[in-house]
């Protein structure tokens, strides 16, 4: 099987969700103030700026490091990442197709739902997590980290078979970042736990950068924001 010369992982851009809820969380609150599905969560003026500025981090690359195909998360949140960044580099870049195998962890009947909420709602899925484990438990109708790890396995299969020795750029979520360093690297969870710790939560517009080498990916950078203004 051939493979992709280069994949680039960018996170979304801050997100209205990713304010909301750590606000909420922090106050014991059992509504956020955001709504509506998680699919449909619009950036924060701050996450259009950080798509802006990776346009023009796109927009400096030479001609023969940039993308050639570009492949999005269908959550409104990356498609918007992606079209701002697209708008701000001022070079023609390839047009987004999309791909539901690149959406965010489903939570099921957990969705759009505070910690305290959840708390309240469902009273023992603190129990089921602890049970399971981090990596296998499942919220009600939802995902695992293993369930994730298995759709992303069979997307960048068909990734690196469609697009042998190209250059793809993919935005989508925390998770798929994280979770395509398992499928890329075969790590196991530990290794997955630890290299978080290491590098820290996969930051909004970061760029996490694999290359190939001898007929295989290998990570050239991970979670890097320096391309994004600082403060």
């Amino acid at each position: 099987m051939g493979v992709v010369a280069e994949l680039v992982l960018v996170r979304h851009g801050q997100s209205l969700a990713n304010v909301a809820f750590p606000d909420a969380d922090a106050k014991g609150l059992l509504e956020a103030e955001v709504s509506g599905r998680d699919a449909e969560v619009p950036l924060t003026e701050r996450g259009e700026q950080q798509a802006a500025a990776l346009g023009e981090w796109l927009g400096q690359l030479p001609e023969t490091d940039r993308p050639q195909v570009v492949i999005t998360s269908p959550y409104l949140r990356a498609r918007e990442t992606w079209r701002l960044a697209a708008k701000a580099s001022g070079v023609d870049l390839p047009a987004p197709a999309t791909d539901d195998r690149l959406v965010d962890r489903l939570l099921g009947d957990l969705e759009m739902m505070t910690r305290a909420a959840v708390a309240e709602r469902f009273p023992g899925e603190a129990k089921r997590r602890t049970d399971a484990g981090e990596y296998r438990y499942a919220p009600p109708n939802g995902e695992s980290f293993a369930d994730i790890e298995v759709r992303l396995g069979a997307f960048l299969d068909d990734l690196n078979r469609d697009h042998d020795g190209e250059r793809v750029i993919v935005v989508a979520h925390d998770a798929v970042v994280l979770m395509m360093r398992a499928v890329i690297e075969k790590l196991d969870w530990d290794q997955v736990v630890a290299a978080e710790r290491a590098a820290g939560n996969v930051r909004n517009a970061s760029l996490s950068r694999f290359v190939e080498v001898d007929g295989r990916l290998e990570l050239a950078y991970y979670n890097s924001v320096d391309h994004l203004p600082q403060g």
